[in-house]
């Protein structure tokens, strides 16, 4: 196996801090994991090399402002959450096609689930895995949490990243700190019932989609899970919703499913179906 470290150009030029894992004798199928909101990519590392083992190359990256992809400040750094998908993604996509050798499929991670219908050129993935993607408008999380969230994205992140100049999730237990732009866009968007405003991205999607949801994950609810993928224009869709229990597990969660030996037979089952023709 080998793994290098490089910088992938976005789309408008940005540099990507990223990581290739390549089987030594090459692949046939390439896996974009695409990354959730504030999430580093050291976190898919482990679950990037059991692609590699079962014969896939795999690459991650740190969305602008985040992780290895971050400035010394985030003070007055221009980012969005659309421009990830648009620009970001985007480059990632072209990058790859570019540069290895075989198909492109994608494992999207909670956030990157809403940038594949972000990116232009999204419809050179030819297969789609989704793990705890969701739509994020408020009203969709449970009655006893959602007016929580709805504090946060009306109020907390408004005020508290006009006054930092980005929004320190690290206090909230939400990841990376995030650049303002992302911020406010990111709750702008929970705000509002079309979240995104436009789906004609997604809809214009047509690879084979499985995604995968856990049942105690606090951050996809099911009603926000299902709303995410009834916007897919994929004809053959699965939705496998989760409970810990029918992995042997008690908890799983939102990231659970990137632990290297917690849910393995989830692993191996997407590697099995992003290798089917």
């Amino acid at each position: 196996m080998n793994e290098r470290h490089l910088r992938i150009p976005a789309a408008d030029g940005f540099p990507l801090a990223a990581t290739v894992f390549e089987p030594t004798g090459g692949a046939e199928q390439v896996v974009l994991i695409v990354p959730a909101t504030g999430v580093v990519r050291r976190i898919y590392a482990d679950y990037a090399r059991h692609l590699v083992q079962a014969g896939f190359a795999a690459v991650t990256w740190d969305w602008r402002g985040t992780g290895e992809s971050r400035p010394g400040s985030l003070r007055g750094f221009e980012a969005s959450m659309r421009g990830w998908g648009r620009d970001d993604l985007a480059g990632v996509i072209a990058w790859a096609g570019s540069n290895l050798n075989g198909g492109m499929t994608a494992v999207a991670h909670s956030f990157g689930g809403q940038a594949l219908g972000l990116a232009p050129n999204a419809g050179a993935v030819r297969r789609i895995v989704t793990i705890g993607s969701q739509i994020g408008y408020w009203r969709l999380w449970p009655a006893s949490v959602r007016y929580k969230y709805a504090l946060l994205w009306f109020l907390v992140l408004p005020i508290l990243t006009r006054l930092a100049g980005r929004f320190p999730s690290r206090l909230f237990g939400l990841g990376e700190d995030l650049p303002r732009g992302v911020a406010l866009e990111w709750a702008s968007w929970c705000r509002s019932p079309d979240y995104l405003g436009t789906w004609s991205g997604h809809g214009a999607l047509r690879a084979p989609l499985l995604a995968i949801a856990f049942s105690d994950d606090i951050y996809a609810p099911r009603p926000a899970f299902e709303a995410l993928h009834a916007r897919y224009g994929s004809s053959e869709k699965s939705l496998r919703w989760i409970a810990p229990a029918e992995v042997g597990r008690d908890y799983v969660g939102h990231f659970g499913f990137f632990r290297k030996g917690l849910v393995p037979q989830v692993w191996d089952e997407t590697a099995r179906w992003l290798a089917q023709r």
